[in-house]
């Protein structure tokens, strides 16, 4: 495998889990409560919830493409929005979670082990591996959100520390 694709897949792992430039990716949501999930600032136009089954929805979305599935389009993004700012228990929250978090594995697992730079069938102007660099960004654009939102309940840093590690 040339160097370049390995030191891709490298970076691409490393963004997905949020190492170097972030805090790590499970220390930023895997200790919120359902209450502070379900919480819905006035100012903001979803809660924490909202934005975890968001990026799970285009993360599976992306995941499928990138395995070579062809999954249905949605016709709005609004699709990929729930429309309750809460879960309707804690079960339902945990499994939210974890269901995104086993979405990041298999992104680096994807990002290890696929042909990253070979064009997609079912979209041939795509590759898996902008496919993973496009989940990485996005769960980044709104993993800064959610900690936003801590800050904003008084939620930050995690008993983990709020600093990259």
């Amino acid at each position: 495998m040339p160097k370049t694709n390995t030191a891709f897949r490298d970076a691409l792992i490393k963004s997905l889990r949020g190492e170097r430039g972030h805090l790590p990716t499970i220390n930023a949501i895997t200790d919120i409560n359902m209450e502070l999930a379900s919480h819905k600032q006035k100012e903001l136009p979803y809660s924490i919830y909202q934005l975890v089954k968001h990026m799970s929805y285009w993360q599976d979305f992306l995941l499928a493409l990138a395995k070579g599935e062809n999954p249905e389009k949605p016709k709005s993004v609004s699709e990929s929005w729930p429309e309750h700012p809460a879960p309707s228990d804690e079960q339902e929250w945990k499994k939210t979670i974890q269901h995104f978090c086993d979405g990041i594995d298999e992104a680096c697992h994807l990002a290890d082990t696929l042909a990253i730079e070979e064009s997609l069938d079912a979209w041939p102007s795509e590759t898996p591996g902008g496919l993973l660099r496009n989940i990485a960004s996005h769960n980044s654009y709104h993993l800064g959100e959610i900690v936003i939102m801590r800050r904003l309940n008084g939620a930050w840093p995690p008993p983990t520390g709020g600093y990259p590690a």
